[in-house]
């Protein structure tokens, strides 16, 4: 069995970014990962302006008592201003821009205004109250990194540039492979020997969650002809394949033969992990494809922390890796099993955050999935006394 961490290495360099690109505007890119490095285009703010209702004036004018006669005009936001008399005051408000000759602000709490003239109850700090020019971001400069996923404050930022459209990579497409003669279509009748086929809609929602695109969600039957169609089908449509089902070492598992008869090259056979050690990795058509265990807890645990690295590489992301802090375990565990352990656990925050596992670790208990939060990777052939540190997966991050 490969070690966890060269098997989760292994996969991640897989296959590198999309080369399909598109641009697009504003209102399309949540979401999306930028292709590209933009620099600022302007500087912000693009002229000194006033970050207070209230007063511009020369620092030098003021004298406590002295009434500064004010200038007719009053300075709105998205007006031009005229240049400031010498000894005089101008009115003006949040975001309108300095009057030529004016070095600082005095907010209008602390003004008198009276027979157009005005008097300031209180020394002003030259300078005070300004937001200067460029000093937000400066043209030229970096804005956003090429493996940005953009989100709404990324949006703000280029439609603050007067930046309309972007480049961003183009939707990942996945494609997934059900296995199995037991399985049965959720709301369809099932005998009494079958069970519904979870891991399709399951991997697909994982997929979708993570800002890739799911244009097929096939089944086969435990037959080599069924599975060569199927594959050949993803593989044409998608651009990384995962297969649940039929990977381990049984009669009937005969993914591993049907892809090496369709020349794939298998890079990668079972790793050292509970649950979900019969795991490949096979490059086909030059494309990865990622075989999953058939049982839907594990290719739920496999997906978080195999799989998604290799989704973001293929996006085009920078960070490829989400943290993994070491938080307290709420358990008494006694190991002497060779492969390191994912156990499904509650995070409960407070001074001393502590993770709290699910009561049945088994594999088939699926009512643990909604219910946890994050998976505590444990070591292997390694007691682990009650609250002991250990690296936590948590899905808010490993998912996205």
């Amino acid at each position: 069995m490969m070690e966890f961490d060269q098997a989760q290495a292994q996969l991640a360099e897989a296959a590198g970014a999309l080369t399909r690109r598109e641009t697009l505007p504003l209102a399309q890119l949540a979401g999306r990962v930028l292709a590209q490095d933009l620099q600022a285009a302007l500087d912000l703010p693009p002229a000194d302006n006033s970050a207070m209702d209230g007063y511009a004036l020369r620092a030098a004018d003021y004298a406590a008592g002295r009434k500064l006669p004010l200038m007719a005009e009053r300075i709105y936001a998205g007006l031009a201003p005229q240049p400031l008399s010498p000894g005089h005051a101008a009115r003006l408000f949040t975001g309108s821009l300095m009057p030529e000759g004016a070095d600082t602000v005095i907010m209008q709490e602390d003004a008198h205004e009276a027979d157009g003239s005005v008097t300031f109850l209180q020394a002003p700090t030259p300078g005070q109250h300004i937001r200067r020019r460029g000093e937000d971001t400066r043209a030229g400069e970096p804005l956003i990194a090429a493996g940005t996923v953009l989100q709404a404050a990324h949006i703000a930022l280029l439609a603050s540039q007067g930046i309309a459209q972007a480049q961003v990579y183009a939707r990942l497409r996945v494609g997934i492979l059900t296995t199995g003669d037991e399985l049965v279509a959720p709301g369809q009748p099932r005998a009494l020997q079958q069970i519904y086929n979870s891991n399709g809609a399951m991997l697909a929602a994982m997929a979708t969650g993570m800002g890739a695109e799911v244009p097929l969600v096939l089944h086969a039957l435990d037959d080599e002809a069924s599975l060569k169609q199927a594959f050949e089908q993803l593989l044409q449509a998608c651009d990384l394949v995962l297969s649940v089902g039929g990977v381990s070492v049984g009669e009937r598992d005969l993914v591993k033969p049907v892809l090496e008869s369709m020349g794939a090259s298998l890079v990668l056979w079972k790793v050292r992990m509970k649950p979900g050690k019969p795991v490949a990795l096979a490059q086909a058509c030059g494309k990865p494809l990622v075989c999953l265990p058939g049982n839907p807890v594990s290719a739920f645990s496999v997906f978080t922390v195999l799989v998604s690295p290799l989704v973001r590489r293929m996006q085009g992301r920078r960070d490829i890796f989400p943290a993994t802090p070491l938080v307290a375990l709420r358990t008494e565990r006694t190991r002497r099993d060779g492969r390191e352990e994912f156990l499904r656990v509650q995070y409960r925050a407070g001074d001393f955050p502590e993770l709290h596992p699910y009561r049945n670790q088994s594999s088939g208990v699926m009512s643990s999935l909604p219910w946890a939060d994050g998976l505590a990777r444990l070591p292997y052939d390694t007691d682990i006394p009650d609250g002991t540190p250990v690296r936590y997966y948590d899905y808010r991050l490993w998912q996205r």
